[in-house]
């Protein structure tokens, strides 16, 4: 008997990917000094690989909603590019982040979509 992340109830599910979405949150929104020191991954490296995760984290646990995983994610960034531009906190609004989040994205569906069904076979 394996554990597929699919077969979890609902509501646990949702829990586990709001959680990685406030992490998320958290990582792009708070102000630059709270934060860890970057491992010079570079910026839009950081974000896509970010986006990759949440993207396939959401497809894991979802497999049947991809497609509302990753426009979830891609609006998820969009909204913090946005509110990046307006809080301040040493942050600014960069389209080129909103990119990168949609490269990783799309490298998460890239490699997930074609396994879905193995994911959750129902």
């Amino acid at each position: 008997m394996s554990l597929n992340p699919a077969r979890l109830p609902r509501p646990l599910r949702l829990a586990a990917f709001a959680v990685a979405v406030a992490v998320l949150l958290w990582l792009c929104l708070a102000p630059m000094d709270t934060l860890p020191q970057p491992q010079n991954l570079g910026d839009k490296a950081e974000h896509a690989i970010a986006w990759f995760v949440l993207t396939a984290l959401g497809v894991i646990l979802s497999p049947r909603r991809w497609r509302g995983v990753a426009l979830f994610a891609l609006a998820l960034g969009a909204g913090i590019e946005v509110l990046q531009g307006g809080l301040g906190f040493g942050r600014q609004a960069d389209w080129r982040d909103l990119l990168a989040d949609g490269l990783g994205i799309g490298a998460a569906l890239l490699v997930l979509v074609p396994v879905r069904r193995r994911l959750d076979p129902a």
